[in-house]
């Protein structure tokens, strides 16, 4: 079970099991849960607690993952207890394991049948509308990174971008895939206002702005917070954040005016001596309340082409400092150069998560990064940059036809847009 919502579903299966024997539950982690379907609300430790104060459960262990077979063969239960809803679907490969090693003992499955009414998704659904806390959205992204080989983030300007990205799910073959968070970016912040990306916008704009995401969303939030800005303001911006429910601040190792990375050094950039941004990063860390909230270190090495090595110097003093991640950026087309950092970094801090950008080495998979150590992906601006073109093309249309229907196919339909908006399906 993963029993992140108890039902009368659950109650029924373990009423069942209890006129067999003793009850042993097995207890779907976090992990288990994210390789499949939505990370839970709740964590282990709080559904461990719910099930074990349940009438007629025994024993509780953890189950790692979605196959039984550890669990079973450690126990050699008599019967295996389960609804019957995984007869057909993506559950049914699962089913027959279960079936072929309970032959090993002598076991027997029992299925109960499935509770009508009971659907796992709807209840989701209407938990969202709900809404969450600031303490719950904060502690989610730790989590995240903790249960899920890969994190997700996708870039959010406004309710309506950031509505997207929480409501956007695809399958590839049998596993839904959808953005775990997003990302509130400097660049797309500011440009969607018409300023330039040089922290013009100052932090109570970013906040509200970030207020206004987190009004109909639910998902955690990534902060760009440029270089973190004077060393004496950073725990102001820190605790305002902390507020709101932000999971994590990135601070980049650059000083003085912010020119955005990706001019490299077509731009003069000056990067910030590392024992220098080191102390930065201890002072956002010393002024956090909660434990949950992630300093990430963004090192810009490889776009000023100081090289490997330098990159990886500045993250042990990073990390030294008491950075939580890393984010390794990088303008080659190639994702090369960001591969061999994460597989020398990960292997000497194994338990430091590293973040990407995908932005120019765009031809590289989600699952090839994560194969060279990649734990987060940000993709960065992308929700900004697919409106403009369509935005511009609709303007100049209208003014050369003098009417609007020739730009009528660039358009989604006003249905479609008034249902993705929380209220308006009432």
């Amino acid at each position: 079970m993963a029993v992140d919502v108890i039902h009368p579903g659950h109650i029924n299966v373990i009423s069942r099991a209890k006129e067999l024997g003793s009850v042993t539950v097995g207890l779907l982690t976090d992990s288990a849960i994210a390789s499949y379907k939505k990370l839970p609300f709740m964590s282990f430790d709080q559904r461990l607690r719910v099930v074990e104060s349940i009438k007629g459960v025994d024993e509780v262990v953890a189950q790692k993952t979605w196959d039984y077979t550890a669990n079973l063969r450690l126990l050699k239960p008599d019967f295996v207890v389960h609804g019957d809803d995984w007869v057909t679907g993506v559950q049914a490969g699962i089913r027959k394991r279960v079936i072929e090693v309970l032959t090993e003992w002598g076991g027997k499955l029992i299925e109960v049948p499935y509770t009508p009414g009971i659907i796992s998704t709807q209840l989701h659904t209407e938990m969202k509308k709900v809404g969450t806390t600031p303490n719950v959205r904060l502690s989610r992204l730790r989590r995240l990174i903790s249960a899920k080989d890969l994190v997700r983030v996708l870039e959010a300007h406004n309710g309506m971008s950031a509505l997207i990205a929480e409501s956007m799910q695809v399958q590839r073959g049998e596993i839904p895939v959808e953005f775990d968070a997003v990302w509130s970016s400097s660049l797309t912040d500011s440009t969607s206002r018409g300023k330039p990306d040089i922290e013009a916008v100052d932090i109570s704009a970013r906040l509200s702005t970030i207020n206004e995401i987190f009004e109909v969303t639910t998902k955690p939030m990534v902060f760009d917070g440029d270089t973190g800005g004077r060393i004496e303001h950073l725990p102001f911006t820190v605790r305002s954040l902390e507020r709101l429910g932000v999971s994590a601040i990135v601070i980049e190792d650059k000083e003085g005016l912010k020119r955005n990375s990706l001019f490299g050094t077509e731009a003069k950039q000056v990067q910030a001596v590392a024992e220098d941004f080191g102390r930065k990063i201890a002072a956002a860390k010393q002024s956090q309340v909660t434990e949950d909230f992630m300093v990430v270190a963004r090192i810009e090495s490889l776009i000023l082409q100081q090289g490997l090595e330098d990159a990886l110097r500045r993250a042990r003093i990073y990390v030294q400092s008491g950075a939580d991640a890393v984010l390794i950026h990088s303008k080659s087309r190639s994702p090369e150069e960001v591969m061999d950092f994460s597989r020398a970094f990960s292997s000497e801090f194994p338990s430091v998560p590293i973040i990407a950008v995908p932005t120019i080495f765009n031809q590289a998979t989600d699952a090839e990064l994560a194969e060279a150590g990649v734990r987060v992906l940000i993709y960065a601006n992308h929700m900004l940059r697919a409106a403009y073109p369509n935005m511009r093309q609709a303007a100049e249309r209208i003014l050369l036809n003098g009417r609007s229907f020739e730009a009528e196919e660039l358009l989604e339909p006003i249905e479609s847009i008034l249902t993705l908006i929380p209220g308006n399906q009432e």
